[in-house]
């Protein structure tokens, strides 16, 4: 009898769908693709032609990682997300803590 060695489940789901080029040359993602890899409005995808094939890659913006800094004026501790972070007033903070 031949035995069959197990094989490790694999998280990717393949699959393929169909899609039409529409005449402003715009290609419809179905819903089903976009939920799957979590696809939002504007975000950006990295587009590879290779060998006849088109390859469509999500592209993550890199996360935000915050840091505790002593503030230079005050020399209390401040949270910083860096230099492009957005700015947050007293009532936003409160809000996203707290809640409404």
């Amino acid at each position: 009898m031949n035995s069959i060695a197990p094989t490790r489940k694999i998280s990717h789901c393949h699959f393929t769908v169909r899609v039409n080029v529409l005449s402003n040359g715009h290609i419809p993602l179905p819903g089903s693709v976009r939920r799957k890899l979590g696809l939002r409005p504007g975000q950006f995808l990295d587009v590879r032609v290779e060998g006849g094939r088109i390859t469509l890659t999500p592209r993550r913006t890199p996360s935000r990682k915050a840091r505790i800094l002593i503030d230079p004026v005050t020399r209390l501790p401040v949270l910083s997300a860096g230099p492009d972070a957005p700015v947050l007033t007293s009532e936003e903070v409160d809000k996203i803590l707290f809640g409404e």
